[in-house]
């Protein structure tokens, strides 16, 4: 704790990158998992509620219980996240995201590129350098000299 020496074993940034990337695909699959787990007691559930205890046991949407449309559309909706983890992440994982920002990036610089072209002709630099020439021969007559620190800057 209170050693001179500091602790160099630091993990580089692509052991990091690839850590983090796998620690949130096992967040996805483990929420993916509890979904199912969550889906299955649920239409159990349900379907207990209507068949066993009888509960709006008359509603029949398309001639059909409504346990049957309600698991359905939770069928769909777990399908949807499976879907989302393992087919849709595998195609839009970090590589693609690596090479979209890396796109955007390079349409960025072609854009500043552009702009400074643009700016350039528009405003050529020996104008600028004569400019600023002009305004640092004012500014040094604002400096403190060395001499007389008790000048004021504005006289």
């Amino acid at each position: 704790m209170f050693s001179k020496k500091k602790n160099t074993s630091e993990v580089d940034y692509e052991q990091r990158e690839l850590y983090e990337n796998a620690r949130t695909r096992a967040k996805q699959k483990k929420r993916l998992f509890q979904h199912f787990v969550v889906f299955l007691i649920g239409a159990v559930f349900l379907i207990v509620l209507n068949v066993v205890i009888g509960y709006q046991e008359d509603f029949k949407p398309l001639g059909y219980n409504w346990f049957v449309w309600a698991v359905l559309l939770w069928t769909l909706l777990f399908l949807i996240h499976f879907f989302n983890v393992f087919i849709v992440n595998s195609f839009m994982g970090k590589e693609w995201e690596t090479k979209q920002v890396d796109k955007l990036v390079k349409k960025q610089k072609a854009r500043i590129a552009k702009l400074q072209e643009q700016v350039e002709k528009d405003h050529p630099l020996q104008e600028r350098t004569k400019a600023n020439i002009n305004v640092e021969k004012t500014d040094n007559s604002r400096k403190i000299s060395p001499e007389d620190p008790e000048r004021p800057i504005n006289s």
